[in-house]
């Protein structure tokens, strides 16, 4: 007689402290964020939604180590992932660069805002998808850019230009260009790296990933939001370069002229 296989332990359907509490961090460097950017501080509020991303990373690894996974804790770091990486860039853009459209005349000012939502909008369809599709894909890959990392690539943009001395009026038609870029991108199917690996093989790096880890980190220390814009755009093209990569690839050679 056959040995039955061991059933997988469900998820827990309490609330554990530890990883909510960085979950909760999250929310409120996210919802920080929103409150800096109406009053035009708008480096802080960059720099909160760097801090909501950091935490965001933490509290499910905090979750794995621990052992305090729970059904909970899925659903509220998606709803704090929504405001931290979908209303908080959208908004901190707002206010920056978008709501400056209103100067070209009334359709161009509902263009403004019209472009924020739909990355808020797409920020929450990219969500709503990646929980429905866990343990159904290939965890080396996520299937449209990352909500954290187009969030990094709007809040360094604004933090890069404002630290340069722009205004959101001079940049307010390539502010609407990154935004519905990302927006889009989120809900794309192309597919990103994810960093996150394979399995067990994948726990040993080669030395020369850590010394450009190294030097990214140094790179950042010097100079945070020049550095973290190079990572989010070259990040953010990665997609698309895979993609033309593929379908190249895959593309029929023509048959040679007789």
């Amino acid at each position: 007689m056959d040995e039955t296989q061991p059933t997988p332990r469900p998820r827990s359907r309490g609330i554990y402290l530890l990883p909510n509490l960085f979950t909760t961090g999250g929310l409120f460097a996210g919802f920080y964020a929103i409150i800096a950017a109406t009053q035009g501080r708008f480096d802080d509020a960059c720099i909160a939604v760097f801090v909501a991303g950091i935490l965001d990373g933490l509290d499910g690894r905090v979750a794995r180590l621990t052992n305090t996974q729970s059904e909970f804790g899925v659903q509220y770091d998606s709803l704090a992932d929504l405001v931290s990486f979908g209303l908080a860039p959208a908004l901190v853009m707002y206010h920056w660069a978008l709501q400056e459209m209103r100067l070209d005349g009334p359709i161009p000012g509902k263009i403004g805002w019209v472009a924020a939502f739909v990355y808020a909008a797409c920020a929450a369809l990219r969500l709503a998808r990646f929980n429905s599709q866990v343990g159904q894909v290939d965890k080396r890959w996520f299937i449209g850019l990352a909500s954290p990392a187009a969030a990094g690539l709007v809040a360094s943009f604004v933090w890069t230009c404002d630290d340069l001395g722009f205004t959101g009026e001079q940049l307010r038609y390539l502010a609407l260009a990154v935004t519905v870029t990302a927006g889009l991108l989120m809900v794309s199917r192309m597919r990103y790296f994810s960093f996150k690996g394979g399995g067990p093989r994948h726990d040993r790096v080669p030395f020369l990933a850590i010394v450009v880890v190294l030097a990214v980190l140094v790179g950042i220390a010097i100079d945070p939001p020049r550095v973290l814009l190079a990572i989010g755009a070259l990040y953010a093209l990665s997609g698309p370069a895979y993609a033309l990569f593929r379908r190249v690839r895959r593309a029929p050679v023509s048959e040679a002229a007789p």
